[in-house]
């Protein structure tokens, strides 16, 4: 089992390469499978052996093997990035024990699926936060293309999860989550349109899917702690001068990361808040 992370996070890396291909096209309503990548200034192709994740970067020295063009440091920090995010999100799911039936001797099949379905959910979510995150920052977008799917993806995948170990009670909660969390940001988008995006809304429903189905200190952090952070950046740049009161900031990284925070903490939070005021059972 402590290998897994490892294993996962190099999956992760080439899960990476093809986000950096994601992020570039989907803005720009291109296809995310043709044509096959290729460099921007020469148009020459590029070959498998030149796109390993981050090593290819490093043997080419950072440039384009015929017209040495410079090819941007983004694109291996994002495969690396996403590698570590992948091998997180496994160390998580084994220290959480959500990984038990894989060691276990007597599990059945079914709860070994559940608990790789539970995996995969959450691995996807992993994919997506970082494609959102990225191309919210570059273009203040968060595309259908990306967000609308993944309410299917998510919910099938937690939904067949928790269906084959009766788990009826967390996929309550995820559709909960996600109508709760998708009605306050509509809510919000009616109330002050300039300030929320229906992007900003649709992702929060898929977000509260999630949160929603691993608890209510997860969908509480995780769904509102994105206001606290959102706004205590947005503080930090007007006192640095980096932006004014009326200044457009993208949203949807910090409800991807508060939902994060949510998702590894966010029921300890939650436990440790009410006990702070003696409201814990």
């Amino acid at each position: 089992m402590g290998a897994l992370p490892i294993l996962v996070g190099l999956f992760g890396a080439f899960i990476g390469s093809f986000l950096n291909v994601v992020v570039f096209r989907v803005p720009h309503k291109l296809s995310v499978v043709s044509p096959p990548s290729a460099c921007p200034r020469c148009g020459a192709r590029i070959k498998p052996w030149q796109n390993i994740p981050v090593l290819s970067w490093l043997l080419l020295r950072g440039s384009c093997a015929a017209c040495r063009a410079p090819i941007s440091l983004r694109y291996p920090l994002v495969e690396a990035g996403t590698a570590l995010f992948f091998g997180v999100v496994t160390w998580w799911w084994v220290a959480s024990g959500a990984a038990a039936p894989l060691a276990e001797l007597g599990a059945s099949s079914a709860e070994i699926a559940s608990s790789l379905l539970f995996l995969l959910a959450f691995l996807y979510l992993a994919a997506i936060t970082v494609s959102l995150a990225l191309i919210d920052l570059d273009h203040q977008l968060l595309p259908n293309s990306i967000v609308l799917p993944s309410y299917l993806v998510a919910g099938l995948l937690l939904a067949e999860s928790a269906a084959l170990t009766g788990g009826y009670r967390a996929l309550l909660g995820a559709a909960i989550g996600g109508a709760a969390l998708f009605a306050f940001y509509f809510v919000l988008a009616l109330i002050a349109p300039r300030g929320m995006g229906m992007g900003d809304v649709k992702l929060a429903g898929v977000l509260g899917l999630y949160l929603g189905y691993l608890g209510w200190g997860a969908l509480i952090v995780g769904g509102f702690g994105a206001f606290l952070i959102g706004g205590l950046f947005g503080v930090v740049l007007i006192v640095l001068r980096k932006a004014g009161r009326k200044s457009g900031i993208p949203f949807g990284p910090w409800m991807l990361l508060a939902a994060w925070l949510g998702i590894f903490f966010g029921e300890n939070l939650w436990a440790g808040y009410l006990s702070l005021f003696g409201l814990a059972s």
